[in-house]
């Protein structure tokens, strides 16, 4: 708690309601000489709940028909069916953390691709940038999931609780049975909505009808427990009670946010050479009365703060807690209409378009411009490598790890051999047989151990398999004539192909023997 002691000469500062806090008279200042705190002023303020009033325009639509689909993506996806054959997985969407692989419809990206997360990572943050450089946080007022739910959220608020001045009305009146039946319905809804809204989250990492059957009869695993009660949880806090204050003192995205815009970012602006001065109008007022005394088209009615989902008031100025839903342009837009004024008081404008107009200029928006086109070049860079390295991704992956000790051996006909752990990874839905060479070192041999029949073979090439989805393990000996092995290391190359899909693939290693 932050206070300032009154001092002699100096104007008390005043409170949060407006009133002043007078300074203490000379007997009570006598009698609090010891104790300072006690004639302190306290400057601290507790937050204040936020009561955003329901409101209809472009923008509202907006963000109803953008928080449906995505809801709709989200809730969905995991029933969605995908058929891959075999013991393949079957849902659509599935990270799969146990195989572990990623399953998206046709896509499945195993463990060692995991660069591509690292790409679609850095994919969206540039889309972010991007999207942030045009039209500053509108990430934040459409697509958020801290935004979605806590809409969603609203919305059930007001079925049981009424609209704004109804829901602040009922929290300053007494406990009645009434108000204890609205509070108990709303926070039941809430409850159940986080419910579906966990098990959403878990059904993304295990298959949705086996997780729900398991749920229900009381037999999931401790880590599915664990996760969908922390899912529900952390959606009936965050979208329930924490709210704006996650967007406001929770997120770093705010924070930074002012490095990506410019001046022609489109931003909620408040044209103040048009409002100000603001003051209440009337009835009985005409506008050539008001506009003779000095005053603007802001008739100060407070709309634009009271369905700002934040609170804030954006005819301060430009605030990094706007989150640029565009709802107090739906609302100030009503009003301007009702007055019989043109709307677009409050709009989505550029900061350059602001000071264009006041210079009596006409002014064109720029959407080209370097910022925009440093980001989409990059995005279209990153995005293009991903799209053409997955494209070209091979089905057949293999791994070869030479063994350390012995570096080599020398067998009794004076021949060199070195031993290498060789794994073949076949990424089809079928089983492969798969021929191997080597190059590099002339007349080398290949015998290989640990086919399943335990055969092994000994030639210039072998034949190994692999199961569907499946990364099989061999222990391979490449032996080398005495005459072949000029140097203690040649560069050598495995080989693996098959024949019947057309799949290739070489990994280079090297080929150790005695010095000469």
């Amino acid at each position: 708690m932050v206070r300032v002691a009154h001092r002699p000469g100096i104007q008390a500062p005043a409170m949060p309601d407006g009133s002043i806090v007078q300074p203490a008279s000379d007997k009570t200042s006598k009698k609090t000489a010891a104790t300072p705190a006690a004639d302190a002023v306290v400057l601290f303020e507790s937050q204040k709940k936020i009561h955003p009033k329901a409101v209809k325009g472009l923008y509202r639509r907006m963000k109803t028909v953008t928080f449906v689909v995505l809801l709709a993506l989200f809730y969905l996806a995991p029933w969605i069916r995908w058929e891959r054959g075999g013991d393949a997985p079957a849902q659509a969407v599935l990270f799969d953390l146990s195989t572990p692989r990623f399953f998206i419809f046709w896509i499945e990206i195993w463990p060692q691709e995991i660069y591509y997360l690292t790409g679609v990572l850095i994919v969206a943050a540039l889309g972010l940038f991007l999207a942030t450089a045009l039209a500053g946080r509108v990430w934040c007022g459409f697509a958020c999931p801290q935004t979605v739910w806590t809409d969603l959220f609203v919305w059930i608020e007001r079925l049981f609780e009424g609209d704004r001045a109804e829901r602040i009305r009922g929290d300053k009146a007494p406990w009645t049975a009434r108000k204890l039946a609205r509070k108990t319905g709303k926070h039941a809804a809430w409850l159940a909505l986080s419910v579906v809204t966990g098990f959403g989250f878990v059904a993304f990492f295990a298959d949705a009808p086996t997780l729900a059957h398991e749920l229900i009869t009381f037999n999931a695993s401790y880590e599915a427990v664990s996760f969908f009660a922390l899912f529900t949880g952390m959606t009936y806090m965050m979208a329930g009670w924490t709210r704006e204050q996650m967007c406001t003192y929770m997120c770093p995205w705010p924070r930074f946010q002012s490095a990506m815009l410019d001046e022609h970012s489109l931003v909620v602006t408040y044209r103040a050479d048009r409002g100000d001065n603001r003051a209440p109008k009337r009835k009985s007022e005409s506008w050539e009365e008001r506009r003779a005394k000095g005053f603007g088209d802001c008739i100060d009615c407070g709309q634009c703060v009271q369905v700002c989902p934040v609170g804030i008031d954006v005819r301060t100025g430009e605030q990094a807690d706007c989150i640029n839903c565009g709802l107090c342009v739906d609302a100030c837009d009503s009003i301007m209409i009702a007055q019989g004024l043109a709307p677009k008081l409050i709009q989505f404008d550029s900061l350059a378009a602001q000071e264009t107009r006041a210079s009596g200029k006409t002014y064109q928006w720029r959407l080209i411009r370097p910022r925009t086109i440093m980001y989409g070049l990059i995005l279209l860079v990153v995005g293009g490598a991903m799209a053409w390295s997955f494209a070209l991704r091979p089905r057949l992956d293999i791994t070869v790890l030479r063994d350390r000790a012995p570096l080599f051996v020398t067998l009794s006909d004076g021949s060199i051999r070195n031993a290498y752990t060789f794994k073949v990874a076949n990424k089809t839905r079928q089983s492969r047989a798969y021929v191997m060479t080597v190059s590099g070192v002339p007349g080398a041999e290949i015998k290989v151990i640990g086919e399943t029949d335990g055969a092994e073979a000994k030639d210039h090439a072998a034949t190994i398999s692999a199961s569907p989805d499946s990364v099989a393990t061999y222990r391979v000996y490449v032996t080398a004539p005495r005459a072949s092995v000029t140097a203690t290391s040649l560069p050598m190359t495995f080989h693996l192909s098959d024949k019947a899909a057309a799949d290739r693939n070489s990994r280079d290693s090297v080929f150790l023997g005695p010095a000469n």
